[in-house]
This record gives structure tokens, C-alpha cells and sequence, in this order.
């Protein structure tokens, strides 16, 4: 049983993961803005989940600096830990997602936040990959969904990129995420097919296996507007493929009881719905609108129940305590 840690020294042991709070809750916010245009509805809505993901983030990255001064040795300890590592591009990426949600609200903000996310990006990208590279602790048994972290940050660039007419630089990021997914993937289907199963508390992790194609069908069609093209309909169509063989699953995943990796359940569905009401506008198919209209519902429920369960657990002084 996890006992309450004083509240002086909770600050560090604030996690890096919880910046995947903010890309859950980004990311929502693209879908719920993307699905007001669809019903040609205004965008109070969205304007008002953009103010408090912008303000989660703001309360989130001035904690995580202050541990970052006060207790830097545990900022170091999560670096240098197997599985944590691979959140640190969280950082990157929320302000990546930031920048989408700032195209519609403002373009001088959406570029500076663009400008801090896309080399932060890059920088994690190297020095976790070196590390992977030079490494002396890395089992097989570390691999998981995680890993994508470094690489869905890459895939993301070119949707700020190409609107703000950075078009190059956002072919350079999606090249790098596109091929390291399909390496990455590769790693972890050997791992889940042939070695011991993950940890039950890291099970939530899996629905990040929707990231890479659903966002990089987003950041394709970026590339390519207009109609869908042949490998826009592959990218969809595995990212609606992992979907279901993970809804499948879903008596797994009701089993294990709450913890902060229940958040990354979140991002990888609003991508799939940002990517199914795309399908929808290019293709006018009531199929597609069927399956934006049950994941936007679906994470609905899923934000306001990991945003209850969240408050919860920190009024209660279980989150923010040593591993």
C-alpha cells in the first residue's frame, strides 16, 4: 500500500509523466475544435478547453522546473531511469500540440511555441537515441509503448509546419518519425510475442501503439491536402486496425486499477478521432462520421473520468510519491 508523502517533499517526486496529461487534454481540444467545424458550430467549446490546457501546462512546466532547481538529483535519477526516459519528449510534444491548438487563436503564438517544441524535439530524439545506442542497462523486457514518445513528437511537426510555411524542416521530422515507428514497432511485437508480458500497471500504455499511424495520417494529409492517397488510407487504416484489436482487449484493461499511465490512453484516441473526421471531410462516408462521433464520446467520458480520478488521487497525496 502507497502511503501519503509529506507535502513539503512531494515536489520531487512530481513524475515527468504527467506531461501526458497535457497531451491528453491537447488533444482533445484539436478533436473537439475539428469536430465544431464539421457541424459548422461555433468554437466556445474549444476556445475554453484551450484555456485550461494551456493553463495545465503553464501549472505542470512551472513545477517541473522548481523540482528541476530544488531537487535536480531526482530530475537526473528520472533521466537516467529505463522507462521514464522516454517521457521527457512529452515536454517537446505538448508544445508542439500547443501550437496546433494556437493556429486558431493566434499565429505569432503558434510560432514561437512551434519554434521552442520542434529542436527541443530533435534534441531528445538524439540523446535518446545515443542513449539506446551506447547503452549497459537496456533489457528487452524494457521495451514498451513508451518508446514511442521520442518518435510521435517528430510525426507532429509538420502539422504547425506546413500551415506556417516551414515545409522542408517539417518533411525532415516526419521522415525521422516514419521510419523509426515502423523499427520501433517491429522491437516491440518480438517483445510481446516471444518474451514476458508488461507489467499490469504499464498495460495502458498500449493504446500508444495508435499514435504513430494516427498521427502520421494526420501530418501526411498536412503534407498532401486534398483527396486521400494510397498511403493515407494505410496509415489510417492500421492505426483503425490497432483500434480495434486493442478495444478487443478491453476486459485487460478494465482490470487494472487507476494510476497516472491510465493517461495515455488518451492522445493516441484523440488522434484517431482528429484522423477520422479527416477521412470524413475527404470522403463525405457516414462510416467515418460513426467512428469520430463514438471515440469523441468515448474520450469524453474518458477525460472527465481520468480528470475526477487525477484530482482525487492528489487531494488524497497519492500521486507525487516515491516509486
Amino acid at each position: 500500500m502507497t502511503h501519503p508523502v509529506p507535502s513539503q517533499s512531494r515536489l520531487a517526486y512530481l513524475p515527468i509523466s504527467m506531461f501526458g496529461m497535457v497531451m491528453g487534454l491537447a488533444g482533445f481540444t484539436i478533436a473537439l475544435h475539428k469536430g465544431e467545424s464539421a457541424l459548422g458550430i461555433g468554437h466556445s467549446l474549444s476556445f475554453a478547453a484551450s484555456v485550461f490546457v494551456f493553463t495545465v501546462f503553464g501549472i505542470l512546466a512551472g513545477a517541473y522546473f522548481a523540482k528541476a532547481l530544488r531537487f535536480p538529483q531526482e530530475v537526473v535519477h528520472e533521466f537516467n531511469h529505463v522507462i521514464r526516459l522516454s517521457f521527457f519528449p512529452a515536454i517537446s510534444i505538448s508544445l508542439i500540440l500547443l501550437s496546433i491548438i494556437a493556429l486558431n487563436l493566434n499565429q505569432t503564438l503558434a510560432l514561437v511555441l512551434w519554434s521552442l517544441g520542434t529542436p527541443l524535439q530533435l534534441l531528445f530524439t538524439l540523446v535518446i537515441l545515443s542513449n539506446w545506442m551506447h547503452h549497459e542497462k537496456f533489457e528487452i523486457h524494457h521495451s514498451n509503448p513508451a518508446w514511442f514518445i521520442p518518435i510521435v513528437g517528430n510525426i507532429l511537426v509538420p502539422i504547425t509546419g506546413v500551415a506556417l510555411g516551414f515545409e522542408q524542416i517539417s518533411w525532415f521530422y516526419f521522415s525521422i518519425g516514419l521510419v523509426f515507428w515502423i523499427i520501433l514497432f517491429t522491437i516491440l511485437m518480438n517483445r510481446y510475442f516471444f518474451h514476458s508480458p508488461m507489467p499490469g500497471k504499464l498495460l495502458p500504455t498500449l493504446f500508444i501503439l495508435i499514435a504513430p499511424p494516427a498521427v502520421g495520417f494526420i501530418s501526411w494529409h498536412a503534407l498532401h491536402p486534398g483527396s486521400i492517397d494510397n498511403l493515407g488510407h494505410v496509415l489510417y487504416d492500421i492505426a483503425l486496425f490497432i483500434t480495434l484489436l486493442l478495444f478487443f482487449q478491453g476486459k485487460r484493461f478494465l482490470q487494472v486499477p487507476f494510476g497516472l499511465p491510465f493517461w495515455a490512453y488518451t492522445f493516441p484516441i484523440a488522434a484517431m478521432t482528429i484522423a477520422s473526421l479527416i477521412m470524413f471531410e475527404a470522403t463525405q462516408s457516414a462510416f467515418y462520421a460513426l467512428v469520430a462521433a463514438g471515440l469523441f464520446g468515448f474520450l469524453t467520458v474518458l477525460i472527465s473520468y481520468l480528470l475526477i480520478k487525477t484530482l482525487r488521487a492528489v487531494r488524497a497525496g497519492t500521486i507525487c510519491v516515491p516509486e
